[in-house]
């Protein structure tokens, strides 16, 4: 016999499907017809939920317990006067058993109709049946929702990865273990606000909505406030902002905020995440080094009970950090020893040698850049700080006083995966407008018709006094997708950003 491709639709299978959506519609209708309009009910009193019960259920007990629960029945097997349910709820699943005796004849057959996808308040004994399994011995069952909708089919699930990002709600549905990310993600930002408050960190908001884009390399999506008749960005940073704050007199500030930038999507990108950044009066570049190691240690003792990772095929070793300047981790990777090239053009002579991309504006801090995306990043897998960073490519950090061509800034980096970025802050506001404006000029020789400008706001706050300044800025999301050894920025992201579906 010719076997059918379950992947291939077919005018069948579109029939198939509107006789289910019909049939269950028609239900509704019968329901609301004699006055049991499922949508109409407004609230059910749950008691329990089902782990509670199926964790806590006592054999020894002399009392029969009676407890209140609703949620989704996920299966059903009518067997006569007799039929058994899964109900899952934000716990988990638990097995009902209803009995027509229990229920009356009529309406025990009623029950029996509804649908997979169904939600449902129910009232019963908590039970342990002879094969073992806790379940509830129903006493009365509403319908408090009605599914219209069939589930995927059962034994296979939600596997098309596609259709679990656009539609998370039948995802959670369907496949469970997905809110374990989404519970572990909660935990973790709670961790993290639980360690910078009790460092005196004070966490703020700022604003979302910019006047100005600035000159830097990520692009912003525009908008327009139609009351002032002005264009507006989102922010691609709530850098700037934040350290106006250290200005005016707070030592400890940090934001949670969403970051907004309209670049390219991968398995690392999405256009908007949650970016976490922190400033800190009279420390440098170093304490926040220390700052981060405490900080990645606590949160993933608290979040995973170990330092010891799992991470796509690799361990990675959270309790041990290695310290690297750029210029070392390139000799190290690639052989080149920057320190004897004392020239620009010497150094686009060795990038061509080594068929390393000249980057846009080929100057030799910004060719060590490239050098080090060509040959080192790949091979940090275990957790490395790399610090000391060209000015060409660190506008806004504090030179060092030995050497001015590179800066007191770092990214740490873990299984070859940039994970944040910090800087002894750059509070000298004539070197600040000096590369504000160079990094303004550099963008419309690319890009004549940049919008970018200089925003002299802020350069007008530093020239009130920012204290020496320690700053650190991290994706929330690539930590989750670290401590939950989840590929895809996507598979931790309730609803990430999808190409819409042709209509």
């Amino acid at each position: 016999m010719e076997q059918k491709n379950p992947n291939i639709e077919t005018a069948e299978t579109e029939v198939s499907l509107s006789e289910i959506l019909q049939v269950r519609r028609d239900k509704l209708k019968a329901l609301q017809e004699k006055g049991q309009d499922p949508f109409a009910k407004t609230k059910f009193n749950v008691t329990s939920y089902a782990k509670t019960e199926v964790d806590n259920f006592d054999d020894e007990a002399e009392e029969v317990k009676t407890v209140s629960l609703a949620g989704r029945i996920m299966s059903k097997r009518v067997m006569g006067k007799a039929a058994f349910m899964d109900l899952r709820d934000n716990s988990g699943k638990i097995q009902l058993y209803l009995r027509q005796d229990a229920l009356g004849v009529d309406y025990f057959k009623e029950v029996c109709t509804w649908d997979i996808g169904d939600i449902a308040g129910v009232t019963g004994e908590v039970f342990r049946t002879k094969h073992g399994e806790v379940s509830i011995r129903v006493k009365a069952i509403e319908l408090l929702s009605k599914s219209l909708l069939p589930l995927p089919e059962k034994f296979h699930g939600l596997k098309d990865q596609d259709t679990r990002y656009r539609q998370r709600e039948l995802d959670l549905i369907v496949n469970p273990e997905v809110k374990d990310t989404f519970v572990k993600r909660s935990l973790i930002l709670r961790t993290l606000r639980e360690f910078l408050d009790n460092r005196g960190f004070l966490e703020v908001d700022t604003p979302i909505l910019n006047p100005i884009e600035i000159g830097a390399s990520a692009r912003p999506f525009y908008t327009h406030h139609n009351t002032l008749d002005m264009d507006m960005v989102l922010r691609i940073e709530t850098e700037l902002y934040l350290k106006r704050l250290i200005v005016g007199g707070f030592d400890k500030v940090y934001e949670v905020g969403r970051i907004f930038r309209n670049e390219g999507m991968d398995t690392k990108h999405n256009p908007e995440f949650t970016s976490i950044e922190l400033y800190q009066a009279y420390t440098d570049y170093n304490g926040m080094m220390d700052l981060v190691e405490d900080m990645m240690k606590t949160v993933a003792q608290k979040v995973c009970g170990t330092l010891e990772i799992p991470y796509q095929g690799n361990t990675i070793n959270l309790g041990h950090w290695e310290r690297m300047t750029m210029k070392e981790a390139v000799k190290k990777y690639s052989g080149v020893d920057f320190d004897t090239i004392a020239t620009d053009e010497e150094a686009i002579a060795v990038a061509k040698a080594h068929n390393v991309e000249l980057p846009e504006v080929p100057s030799k801090g910004a060719i060590i850049a490239e050098f080090f995306d060509a040959y080192v990043e790949d091979k940090l897998i275990q957790p490395t700080f790399i610090y000391d960073y060209p000015v060409e490519i660190s506008p806004l950090a504090k030179r060092k006083p030995e050497d001015p061509q590179f800066t007191e800034r770092f990214e740490y980096f873990i299984n070859a995966t940039e994970f944040g970025n910090a800087f002894s802050e750059l509070n000298d506001p004539i070197d600040q407008r000096a590369r504000f404006e160079k990094q303004v000029a550099d963008r419309k020789a690319l890009e004549p018709n940049t919008k970018a400008q200089v925003d002299y706001d802020y350069v007008t706050a530093l020239e009130y006094g920012l204290a020496p300044t320690g700053g650190l800025g991290f994706g929330l999301d690539r930590l989750v997708m670290l401590l939950t050894d989840s590929s895809s920025i996507r598979d931790v992201l309730l609803f990430p950003t999808m190409k819409p579906l042709d209509k």
